[in-house]
């Protein structure tokens, strides 16, 4: 579920910068509020995915992919110029992604939050014994 949740917060994010676009600097209502809207769900969905996924690795995608398809559709449907540096950007982009996912298959998608909570906790031990 941790993979549909990031899937779905790159569409997300993805319509809502083209949005963002389309809204003319929030002279537009519309689209306006389509980005707010899509904004909040996009976070909310990374949020979840990010209990279960590796945040190196759901950020790097989440805004790899959402880059590269954003790109596309400024060429696409807002006539942004297109190169073949662009084109080949967009390749490296995409074949990073499939080198991170191929590179964590092997990891077990564990929560880290213990791990975390622990280390805090050792500090935030070591801060107080600092002051006695």
């Amino acid at each position: 579920m941790n993979w549909t949740f990031l899937l779905l917060a790159i569409l997300f994010e993805t319509v809502g910068t083209t949005a963002m676009k389309m809204s003319l600097g929030f002279t537009r209502l519309g689209p306006s509020v389509v980005m707010g809207v899509c904004y909040i769900l996009c976070f909310t969905l990374l949020t979840l995915a990010l209990k279960q996924l590796d945040v190196s690795l759901a950020y790097a995608i989440w805004s790899g992919v959402g880059t590269a398809l954003i790109t596309i559709i400024g060429i696409w449907w807002f006539n942004e110029s297109v190169s073949t540096l662009k084109v080949l950007s967009i390749v490296l982009i995409i074949l990073g992604v499939i080198g991170l996912h191929i590179s964590s298959s092997g990891d077990e998608a564990q929560p880290k939050t213990s791990q975390a909570q622990s280390s805090l906790t050792t500090i935030n031990l070591d801060k107080k014994n600092r002051w006695n």
